[in-house]
């Protein structure tokens, strides 16, 4: 199991082995988990750096609100490369990956009321009970009873939801990078598919929309801010379109290529003069006359620096040698190299939103600045898929919103590893991708056709 100085302290304060709850079946192969007489094929974590394609046993039902989708497509994350790093403590060897996914019920269990087999539903990737404290307010995120994993609280301070195919560390779950998947308290974890709205459309409202949803409204963009976000992938480019749904007059994107190129190219036409592109690599090294990603952003808005920055990277990409040494011998779990860029570079009392997945702990934290210049600093959590997902599939089905402008591939499960290691190194201008498996419906019209690696 992959953990780090940090989780093996937090464990020894507590005195006792993490405790998991009764779902914990990330490995599909443990004893009287799944059926051994039936078989398929799921994307598995082997090691850092480290995913393969395996021959699994099939999921069965095991709670009586369980459901079990024939999943018809998932989908890489940003977050996914975490795992693939090594850098989300408590992986296991095997632990099947993936927590964006949408298919067809094949079985449920004898509570279950609402879901129907043979309809189609897509998965929060987060998994709520629907009844406690958060639950009733739609902040499934925070769901007291999904995820009792002893080292998150302890780090925490209080514990989160489970989340589908994301270390033990988060419940132990299993992922939907596979042919089937069992999802637990399915009534509350499923949103049926209407039948105009295909899959490629579908899938995304299990994560990405709902987090970069949730980035530009839990940090508050308010008509004419200027909004500037750190990181250009599928998040960072769908908070830029969520922004100017809130009335932005410019939106700055610091990242690099090939994903600034990329977002240009799917950026609304009718609002290309408000679009704004930042190469932190010809700034950041003094390769543009030594300017800085922070004094590009005041002089791009006036001397003050935007009104909002938003964090869409995450914390593991430390930039300068220090930051890197002190992550490579456990002293930090997370570089504070963007959050300072954030907030050095946000107007006074201006905002800053951070849902890049930050594991642990930071050094060097500009705190002087956060308190000597008002500078609002917003944990957007992982965002409450419950409270938002209706919303948002009913913009898809009013064409209000088209979430096929951040997909650049289609691929197969059987080449995920390959896909996984692709989209790591950037290659291809891989974005996001759509995956297809065996039980997968026809290409819908107008999105990508498939790729074979």
């Amino acid at each position: 199991m992959a953990t780090s100085q940090l989780a093996y302290a937090a464990e020894k304060a507590i005195g006792h082995q993490p405790e998991y709850i009764k779902q914990d079946v990330s490995n599909y192969n443990a004893e009287g988990l799944g059926d051994p007489n039936e078989k398929m094929i799921a994307l598995t974590w082997q090691g850092k750096n480290s995913v393969a394609v395996s021959e699994v046993a099939k999921p069965k039902v095991i709670e009586d609100g369980d459901v079990i989708l024939k999943v018809t497509g998932s989908t890489v994350c940003g977050s996914d490369l975490h795992l693939l790093h090594g850098t989300v403590v408590q992986m296991a060897k095997g632990d099947i990956l993936g927590h964006e996914f949408c298919g067809v019920a094949v079985q449920t269990g004898p509570n279950v009321s609402k879901v129907k087999v043979g309809k189609r539903y897509v998965a929060s990737f987060q998994i709520a009970c629907g009844e406690c404290f958060f639950c009733k307010q739609k902040l499934s995120s925070q769901c007291e009873r999904t995820n009792s994993n002893t080292i998150a609280k302890s780090m925490y301070g209080s514990q989160t939801a489970g989340i589908f195919g994301y270390s033990h560390f988060t419940g132990g779950f299993a992922g939907g990078q596979a042919e089937y998947v069992r999802v637990p308290i399915g009534d509350v974890n499923l949103l049926e598919i209407p039948d105009d709205v295909p899959d490629e459309k579908a899938l995304y409202l299990s994560d990405v929309l709902c987090t970069s949803y949730n980035a530009v409204k839990d940090t508050a963009v308010y008509p004419n801010d200027e909004v500037a976000i750190f990181g250009a992938g599928p998040i960072g480019q769908m908070a830029g379109v969520f922004a100017l749904g809130e009335g932005a007059s410019k939106v700055i994107f610091v990242d690099t290529e090939p994903r600034l190129s990329f977002v240009q190219s799917r950026w609304p036409a009718e609002h290309r003069e408000k679009l704004v592109l930042v190469d932190f690599k010809k700034l950041s090294f003094g390769v543009t006359n030594k300017e800085t990603v922070v004094s590009k952003l005041k002089e791009l808005c006036g001397g003050r620096g935007p009104d909002v920055a938003i964090e869409c990277a995450a914390g593991e990409y430390a930039k300068g040698w220090a930051h890197w040494l002190e992550m490579a011998v456990g002293a930090e779990t997370d570089t504070s190299e963007i959050l300072n860029e954030m907030v050095e570079g946000v107007r006074n009392y201006g905002r800053t939103g951070i849902t890049g997945v930050y594991v642990g702990y930071t050094n060097h934290f500009n705190i002087g600045s956060v308190m000597q210049r008002g500078i609002r600093v917003i944990g957007n959590g992982q965002a409450p898929v419950l409270k938002y997902w209706e919303e948002l599939l009913q913009q898809i089905r009013d064409n209000k919103l088209d979430p096929t402008q951040m997909v650049s591939h289609r691929v197969r499960l059987e080449d995920m590893d390959k896909v996984y290691y692709k989209f790591d190194k950037k290659e291809d201008s891989m974005q996001k991708v759509f995956v297809e498996t065996k039980h997968s419906f026809p290409r819908a019209q107008g999105t990508p056709e498939l790729t074979r690696y």
